[in-house]
């Protein structure tokens, strides 16, 4: 007997959203059942289709029940409220990162998580990035006498080509910060995946603010038991370069570049948001739902992290994409920003 598919509601339908919905019209596990935003314009397209509900109140969706699990993509500032809410009334949680702004804020929700025995999980969708997965499966084994000795992870684009009309990402009280605070969670989330989940530390930040304070680049390395790593984060950089290199302790270098094979503006988060949605839906029954929330919260502080112990030396921002040999040249920026905020 097939099952029903699970009830989804989106929270916050702008620019990410698009790939929440497309993933959930292609999987046969989900099915749209509402969606919120406070804008009645970006509800207006789903008011014509039948059997989804639109709200301009996160709290009236959840009363009006029938959910089996809520996408939170509001922006970065009310994650931790709308999370909160959904946990209480007992929904299954996945947030687009960072978890909330505040480690603080990660740890309640992380509590609420475990009270009431509901999944909360951080979509760190590069996991499911299909260049990543072949990288892994690249990896030795753990019974092997070679081990991986650093990783450098690379998140470099011109942030005003990714964000439309979605202005918040440019209010630090809004978006937590600037690179630091959006990408790096990305990018901290695939270092744990590369060097295993044991913490890493910060051990040395070095960041460089706009006229307005907002980080626009920044370097970290970072230190742990799984070994060293490299975090270089641009968000004024004139094209998009989104790569993994991985240095093995024989010299062997192994690398990734997420948006090979997808030339398309975004193209990439298609199937990465499959992969989301997939790994979502693996989370029920789930012995302890809580510990999907580890992750969320690890990449959390080491943002906090990265902003108490930041230096601004006057260094160079990262410009040469393509350092070691194969490595991708930087994409040219797209030149029509996309219209939807998230």
């Amino acid at each position: 007997m097939t099952e029903a598919p699970l009830r989804l509601g989106i929270a916050g339908l702008g620019v990410i959203s698009r790939f929440y919905l497309a993933a959930a019209e292609r999987l046969p596990a989900w099915e749209v059942a509402a969606v919120c935003d406070l804008r009645e314009e970006a509800l207006a397209p789903h008011r014509d289709r039948g059997g989804i509900g639109c709200h301009t109140d996160h709290r009236e969706m959840l009363a009006a029940g029938a959910l089996d699990a809520l996408v939170v993509a509001v922006p970065n500032h009310a994650h931790a409220e709308v999370c909160a809410d959904a946990l209480r009334a007992g929904v299954p949680v996945c947030v687009e990162k960072p978890l909330a702004l505040d480690p603080a804020d990660g740890r309640r929700l992380a509590a609420l998580s475990r009270e009431h025995g509901v999944p909360l999980f951080t979509a760190f969708h590069r996991r499911s990035n299909d260049r990543v997965l072949d990288l892994l499966h690249r990896l030795p084994p753990p019974d092997s006498p070679v081990r991986v000795e650093s990783v450098r992870v690379r998140y470099l684009e011109r942030i005003e080509e990714h964000i439309g009309a979605d202005t918040w990402y440019l209010d630090p009280a809004r978006c937590g910060g600037g690179c630091v605070a959006d990408n790096g969670p990305n990018a901290f989330d695939l270092v744990r995946l590369l060097l295993g989940e044991t913490p890493s530390e910060v051990v040395a930040a070095r960041v460089t603010r706009d006229a307005a304070g907002i980080d626009r680049q920044a370097v970290i390395d970072l230190a742990g038991p799984g070994g060293r790593a490299r975090v270089e984060l641009d968000w004024s950089y004139p094209g998009e370069v989104k790569d993994v290199l991985v240095r093995l302790d024989d010299g062997t270098e192994l690398a990734a570049d997420m948006l090979d094979g997808r030339p398309g503006f975004k193209e990439s988060l298609w199937h990465e948001y499959e992969g989301i949605l997939g790994d979502f839906a693996a989370l029920r029954g789930l012995p302890d739902p809580a510990r999907a929330v580890d992750g969320g919260l690890a990449a959390l502080e080491l943002v906090a992290a990265v902003y108490a112990t930041e230096t601004t030396p006057g260094f160079p921002a990262p410009r040469d994409p393509s350092p070691v040999p194969g490595f991708p040249q930087p994409r040219e920026p797209h030149p029509t920003p996309l219209p939807e905020s998230r």
